[in-house]
């Protein structure tokens, strides 16, 4: 690489790590809100988990996952440890659509989508916040999490 293009990086990638995290937050808020909330219902999602055998209580933090982490992305809050919670979220999605195949067009969706917003997530948690993040004070945050911001 020569300097020419590490400057360019230096300069773009605040900008890639911002439409990154700006996408993630938009895809999570349409799900959970859009989905979830207006489509299937509260009550009709809680009942899709429980068909599934899980708990009625990890509809709903699902859908405070998706809506409020989707928030904090697009804000940048917390950007990387955000990323990193929402993880869980889509391994359990990915995990619910293993037996469909790989293309998410397959009856039921298929696992390509939920692995591919996956590895977003991780690849931000890499990047960190980017451009036009919210800055919140630094008092009371513990130097790892200002080394991380």
């Amino acid at each position: 690489m020569n300097a020419n293009t590490a400057a360019i990086d230096n300069r773009t990638a605040p900008y890639a790590a911002f439409l990154l995290r700006v996408s993630l937050g938009l895809l999570f808020i349409a799900h959970g809100l859009i989905l979830k909330v207006f489509t299937f219902g509260i009550a009709g999602t809680v009942g899709y988990f429980e068909s599934l055998g899980y708990p009625g209580l990890f509809a709903y933090l699902v859908i405070l996952g998706e809506i409020g982490g989707g928030l904090l992305l697009v804000a940048g809050v917390f950007t990387r440890w955000i990323s990193l919670a929402l993880l869980p979220i889509l391994i359990g999605a990915t995990l619910q659509h293993t037996g469909n195949g790989w293309v998410f067009s397959a009856q039921g969706g298929g696992w390509e989508f939920p692995v591919f917003w996956t590895v977003l997530l991780g690849v931000q948690a890499l990047l960190g916040d980017g451009a036009f993040a919210l800055k919140l004070p630094t008092a009371g945050r513990s130097a790892l999490q200002n080394r991380l911001a």
